[in-house]
């Protein structure tokens, strides 16, 4: 059995993580650490585990976590770099399910989360955690950084069209809409019930921290550097991402359909759809799947790509999951085989 902890486990995610792990057929959580619920037992503040996982809650320093094999970090960005180093001079393996490991350039990093990075010297060691890109690296890894949730579903989006170079790399455009979680589960007046049911707004136009993420790893799979305008948006529902991402045909002649098919095989989490439909936030709702429909409307110039994830699961923790089973040479799907929950 894979010994795993868990720090940082109040929010979203890390129930998430949690509720996935507790199942997982080779892993035993062995630690869940808190700051502000330590001692309390991890049912009495999430009672959907009870009878599932009997752990208190420990101190984010614990030293149970050195006996571990695996860690999580599902903290808030700018947490983990300061207790990670540590950790992996122990010979643990790291799975950062926040933002501090993503981008390579410490300088860019600090450019958008306001402080200078404390384990700059690591950026270069983590793997992106993108397992339909990097599974490869991501079996050899000692530090992975999962992707984010936005990131997760504009990339995949992208990916087989961006290796084909089929599109201009300096026309993409990605419209996406998010559920109230992606917010987190701290207590902030923008995101109440009152302030949020019944509306829907855009945020950050001007530059959110996942466009960086974005471009980091896109321009990595073309020849060109990518141009993307990335727009989220707030939707008064709990879970889910609907990306709608756009861009323009170099040529009009390209099965498109069977582009996506062959590149996403042999991917066990990618639903490449029938042409002509439309995915939902709720077919993958709870579930570790990213749907896919491509349209071309009117027969123009004009690729359209529809992706759908759960912004808790395939946006973090069951991508994270995935992670840690390709890390540890389990069969990828172990643990993330359950169906998406409907209604």
């Amino acid at each position: 059995m894979i010994k795993v902890g868990v720090v940082g486990a109040t929010g979203y995610t890390g129930l998430e993580l949690l509720r996935l792990l507790v199942n997982h057929p080779q892993a035993e959580v062995l630690v869940v650490t808190s700051r502000t619920e330590k001692g309390k037992p991890v049912a009495d503040i999430f009672p959907s585990l009870r009878g599932d996982i009997k752990l208190c809650f420990s101190d984010p320093q614990t030293s149970l976590l050195e006996d571990c094999d695996v860690v999580f970090f599902a903290t808030p960005n700018a947490t983990a770099m300061h207790q990670v180093p540590a950790l992996l001079k122990g010979g643990l393996k790291i799975i950062d399910l926040s933002a501090d490991f993503r981008l390579h350039d410490a300088q860019l990093w600090s450019r958008w989360y306001g402080q200078t990075h404390a384990a700059a010297e690591l950026l270069d060691q983590a793997v992106y955690g993108l397992p339909e890109l990097n599974r490869k690296k991501i079996a050899k890894a000692r530090l992975v950084a999962n992707p984010g949730c936005y990131p997760t579903a504009v990339i995949l989006a992208l990916i087989p069209i961006l290796e084909a170079g089929v599109i201009d790399p300096q026309s993409i455009i990605a419209d996406a809409k998010s559920g109230i979680s992606g917010a987190g589960r701290k207590a902030e007046l923008q995101n109440n019930f009152c302030e949020t049911s019944e509306t829907f707004k855009a945020y950050a136009v001007a530059g959110h921290r996942h466009l960086s993420e974005m471009c980091q790893t896109l321009n990595t799979l073309g020849k060109q550097t990518v141009s993307l305008t990335f727009v989220p948006h707030l939707v008064p529902m709990v879970r889910g991402i609907h990306a709608t991402v756009y861009a323009r045909l170099l040529k009009k002649k390209i099965d498109i359909q069977s582009l996506y098919e062959e590149r996403y095989k042999d991917e066990p989490f990618i639903d490449v759809m029938p042409a002509g439909s439309h995915p939902d936030t709720r077919s993958v709702r709870g579930s570790n799947f990213c749907r896919l429909a491509a349209h071309i409307p009117d027969q123009g110039d004009i690729l359209v790509i529809l992706s759908v994830i759960d912004n808790l699961t395939k946006g973090a923790a069951g991508q994270a999951v995935q992670n840690m089973n390709i890390m540890f040479g389990l069969d990828e799907m172990a643990g993330l085989t359950f169906p998406p929950l409907s209604p």
